[in-house]
């Protein structure tokens, strides 16, 4: 037995229950174990010291940051904190990644790692109207059929305005915090999500009913508004700027490389949603949250189960008009709604209610409260059928539009966009919207000079909303886009399905910094240290006429234009070098071709697999690539034939850009391009059984519908079985999988 066991023994004897498989403490402990183990023996080795003090200190925090209920005075907090870090300093090999002393912050990073996600992290579908949620149900309805319950549970919460964070729990230590990212592949922030108080290092397992050995939860990193108004009045006294919102500031805080300044920064965590879970199961998301509290997790607070909405109301209503709200978990916010129509009793009184909340919010989210019916549910393009977000109107605001501007983006598109006067809406100053065209522009009849009512849409993005004709000027005139690009002077065309102007100028120097922009982004070729107004000086000096010019910048070449030092040109020409490691999907979406967004991209890597594959494709072949419709098929066949993808491909594979293949579908045997979808429950986990299928040739959709050629149905199938049969999709179980599998390896 190690040292570090021998030591746990006596631990062991104060704390329950007793360290899981890993050797990490899941703690809970008694009052009479605190009383003893607050008189420390001298006797004590220095890794008994450390771990009782430890152990009391993961004991207040919980007490403090989940239960809201403090047991000791900050100072004798303090007191406890202090010895710590002093008997830590004193003994530094007994420091661990999980005591509480590192909550303080460790070394500076370099870069955020990119981890992918066991389980994708989607987006709601948003919604703007409270009819949207009888919409909902009855989506929810249809699809499910006669599964559909009499009357839906809905799990109702508030839409927190902060930053989507996953929390990977292995053996209950929080061994990595992952961002959303683009769904699939997240930044590990583990360094920054330590410093966060409320953020358990381990888990406890306060009813002993073990430890899970993957726990994976999702949930919003927020800064109350309260934290936000100090912060800020600290940035201006130190002559910074201060943020424009909780939001920004939580985000910015996350995406700090040192990880003292996220600790020095006042940060909270609510969980939401299970991630891959691995040892343990839940009937329903309620469940899921009360195990979540159970496990040391901080959670907004389920209402009681017993409580009608009449008596949801009044409690709130009352607590929430009281300065002291009391302990955010017991504001008990969520609730778990009967039907539709208390969902949007729901949503009508959390707007009321919303300036009172200590922390933003943007709206309220909607779930099938039932993991089975969620299960069966499924899943649509990038968003799950069993949740909706129900948004609130945006605020709104009036200023003047001093003019008008036209930008001109990588493809051509010329965009209107309003400067206005600046005005705060929402606690951000906005001074440009975008109005589109010139058909935006004339069903509003927006005119310089104008004094024009803006909010932000889905509370970011700006917009103009109406014109306030009584305060028009008589001098004012209607407003049109010239006919030419304002950049390089070439006319500019509409074609007969567009609504927009576009400049056919392929040289415009617009469309290249436009499309140079694009290249280099992080989801494209990842070029870091080459931002917008580096991009404008090299196209200007000539240097950039094409992306793959960027492949043969050199340090010596950058430092002959004027203030540019040379350590940040070596550090761009080493990014350069390093971004020639690409895929084949990276290179497809970096050269912008209209319509292919970077998901439409992976799908035509992973169905062509090689570059020359891709570069040969006929409209027919592109239109069979899931993902890919008619208008995108057509988009990417002219642009193939236009040549110039092509001769981008050859001269980037020319300098040194290494595009790595992806593993191309199998275009025969009986697998060969089918697509299927899984339902029940089968002899292997559904990823496997995905990975299955894939490597076999096959696709996996997330729903049924004409283009599904097979529905794998397992045991407790589902709706989904029944919606087969009226699409006349074949239905096959695992005997019948298993064949097609063995015929497609002869």
């Amino acid at each position: 037995m190690s040292t570090q066991a021998n030591g746990n023994q006596q631990i062991n004897k104060e704390i329950w229950p007793l360290r899981n498989a890993t050797g990490h403490l899941a703690i809970e402990i008694s009052d009479a174990s605190i009383s003893r183990m607050a008189k420390r023996s001298e006797a004590d080795t220095p890794l008994e010291k450390i771990e009782k003090l430890r152990a009391l200190i993961r004991h207040h925090d919980y007490r403090y940051h989940v239960l809201d209920r403090p047991e000791i005075s900050d100072r004798d907090y303090d007191l406890l904190f202090s010895e710590l870090l002093a008997t830590e300093q004193q003994f530094p090999d007994l420091i661990s990644d999980d005591s509480p002393s590192q909550r303080v912050g460790g070394a500076t990073l370099e870069e955020f790692s990119k981890i992918a996600h066991r389980q994708p992290m989607l987006s709601l579908q948003n919604s703007y109207s409270v009819e949207d949620i009888d919409a909902f149900e009855e989506r929810a309805r249809k699809e499910l059929n006669n599964q559909a319950p009499e009357v839906f549970e809905f799990f109702c919460e508030p839409k927190f305005d902060g930053l989507a964070i996953e929390l990977v729990y292995e053996n209950g230590r929080l061994e990595k915090a992952i961002t959303r990212g683009d769904g699939t592949v997240g930044e590990e922030v583990t360094s920054n999500v330590r410093t966060i108080p409320s953020v358990p290092l381990l888990l406890r397992d306060v009813n002993e009913t073990g430890i899970p050995r993957l726990y994976e939860v999702r949930g919003e990193i927020v800064m109350l508004k309260a934290d936000f108004q100090a912060i800020n009045e600290s940035q201006q006294e130190a002559g910074e700027m201060p943020f424009a919102n909780p939001r920004n500031a939580a985000a910015g805080t996350i995406r700090q490389l040192d990880p003292k300044i996220a600790a020095s920064r006042p940060l909270r965590l609510f969980v939401y949603a299970p991630g891959a879970i691995e040892g343990i199961k839940f009937k329903s998301q309620d469940e899921f949250e009360g195990k979540a509290k159970d496990l040391g997790l901080p959670i907004v607070g389920v209402a009681p189960a017993n409580e009608t909405f009449a008596q949801f109301e009044d409690r709130l209503t009352r607590q929430l008009s009281r300065a002291d709200k009391g302990p955010l978990h017991r504001l008990g916010l969520a609730r778990v709604s009967r039907g539709a129509e208390e969902a949007k009793q729901y949503y009508a009184f959390i707007q009321k209610v919303r300036a009172k909340l200590p922390f933003d919010i943007d709206g309220v989210v909607i779930k099938v409260n039932d993991f089975r019916l969620q299960e069966d549910l499924g899943f649509v393009a990038r968003s799950p059928r069993w949740a909706t977000a129900a948004k609130f109107p945006p605020e709104q605001a009036e200023t003047v539009l001093e003019r008008i501007e036209i930008q001109v983006g990588r493809t051509g598109a010329l965009t209107p966009v309003g400067v206005m006067r600046p005005v705060k809406v929402g606690g951000v100053t906005i001074t440009n919207a975008t109005l589109h065209n010139q058909a935006e522009i004339d069903r509003k009849d927006v005119r310089v000079g104008d004094t024009v009512v803006i909010q932000r849409a889905g509370d970011v993005i700006p917009e103009i909303v109406r014109v306030v004709e009584a305060k028009r000027l008589k001098s004012s005139k209607p407003f049109l886009i010239p006919p030419f690009c304002p950049v390089c002077g070439a006319p500019s065309e509409k074609p007969d399905d567009e609504a927009v102007l576009r400049c056919v100028n392929l040289t415009c120097p617009a469309v290249l910094k436009g499309s140079l922009k694009h290249f280099v982004a992080r989801r494209a070729m990842n070029i870091e240290g080459l931002g917008d107004k580096l991009i404008d000086t090299f196209v200007d000096a000539g240097f950039l006429k094409r992306p793959s010019d960027l492949y043969t910048l050199t340090t010596e070449k950058i430092l002959s234009l004027e203030r540019q030092g040379e350590k940040s040109a070596q550090n761009l020409v080493a990014s350069i070098e390093a971004s020639k490691q690409s895929t084949l999907a990276r290179v497809i979406f970096a050269l912008g071709i209209r319509h292919v967004g970077e998901t439409t991209a992976k799908a035509l890597a992973s169905y062509f697999g090689s570059p020359d594959e891709f570069l040969g494709a006929t409209e027919d072949r592109l239109i069979a690539v899931p993902d890919v419709g008619a208008t995108m098929a057509v988009s990417i066949s002219q642009a193939l034939e236009r040549g110039d993808v092509k001769a981008e491909f050859a001269r980037l594979q020319e300098l040194g850009v290494i595009i790595e293949e992806s593993k191309k579908k199998a275009t025969s045997g009986s697998l060969g391009g089918k697509k299927y979808v899984i339902t029940g429950t089968l002899p292997m986990g559904r990823d496997e059984v995905k990975d299955l299928i894939e490597a076999n040739g096959g696709f996996v959709l997330s729903s049924v519908s004409k283009k599904t050629d097979f529905l794998l149905a397992g045991e407790d199938a589902g709706s989904k079985v029944q919606k087969a049969a009226d699409l006349g999709v074949a239905v096959i179980d695992w005997s019948v999988f298993q064949t097609q599998i063995a015929e497609a390896g002869d």
